[in-house]
């Protein structure tokens, strides 16, 4: 049985605000695929709700805009919407390629790809790419804006940055080197309506066939979305090759034990994740521009 609470929907920004600095107790909704459902089994996370301010009707909210060094994409952009987008198609061709895999048809109708990361879930699909895109969000109170890389904002499992009265407003992209390439991964129990298992995204950029750079996170393999700085030094100015990419392997499984700690999963889940993430290697390295 769902809870009772109050609904309001403003249609501008501070009307939003206004009412969450006078309501300790409201949350944000957008698409409700995670608040909604989260009523029904009665998640802890949303038990003390006693209002619902639903910011879908604030038109500004939704739009995808190319400025001249980033693309920014509003807080109710959907999934559907973002994997269709001509410009994140172009730019951001793996965080698309996430898009298309999250749920149904009908929850990404719905979803939004802010209500994805603000949730925080281990296997929220889109936070791998926009990692290694070095995503930036803009957050908002009645008092002021801020501007915080997502991986700062990330703070533990479902738990973020976010403060009492603040609204994530949008997502900053820069618009990465043409050079790069990459490739997008996700493990789900099933083919399609999954909850991903294993995650991750690779960004590379080659010079005279050694790794210029490269950017790699994780999702649902570690707690949250992570960046993993740690293998990105080791790989830089590397040979690109299957040696290389070996190794890379056997460090990624050991710093997610790191990360994890021994599991009852970790004996089969490791090798599987460690054999992934080479072959996702290897097909980045092929890919080359």
């Amino acid at each position: 049985m769902i809870q009772k609470f109050n609904y309001v929907a403003p249609k501008s920004l501070n009307s939003a605000l206004k009412i969450l600095s006078e309501n300790k107790n409201a949350k944000v909704l957008a698409g409700g695929t995670d608040i909604i459902p989260g009523f029904h089994i009665e998640s802890r996370r949303f038990i003390d709700t006693e209002l619902l301010v639903d910011i879908k009707k604030i038109q500004n909210l939704h739009a995808i805009k190319e400025r001249k060094d980033f693309v920014e994409i509003g807080a109710c952009v959907t999934f559907a919407e973002l994997a269709e987008n001509e410009l994140i198609r172009k730019y951001f061709p793996l965080l698309a390629k996430a898009a298309e895999t999250v749920g149904s048809v009908q929850i990404r109708n719905r979803a939004t790809i802010v209500g994805n990361f603000v949730n925080n879930a281990p296997c929220a699909d889109s936070v791998p790419p926009l990692l290694v895109y070095d995503a930036k969000i803009q957050i908002q109170s009645l008092k002021k804006t801020r501007e915080i890389s997502l991986q700062k904002f990330l703070i533990k499992p479902y738990a973020t940055a976010l403060k009492k009265g603040e609204v994530v407003t949008k997502i900053i992209l820069p618009k990465p080197d043409e050079n790069f390439v990459g490739d997008f991964y996700k493990l789900g129990r099933r083919r399609a309506v999954a909850i991903s298992r294993i995650s991750l995204a690779v960004l590379m950029r080659k010079k005279d066939g050694l790794i210029d750079e490269i950017r790699i996170a994780s999702g649902a393999v570690t707690p949250i979305g992570t960046r993993l700085y740690e293998l990105e030094k080791f790989a830089k100015n590397q040979i690109a090759n299957s040696d290389t990419f070996k190794e890379l392997a056997i460090m990624l499984g050991e710093k997610v034990l790191e990360i994890t700690g021994l599991r009852w999963s970790s004996e089969y889940k490791l090798p599987v994740l460690q054999q992934v993430f080479y072959q996702l290697l290897e097909k980045v390295n092929r890919n080359e521009k």
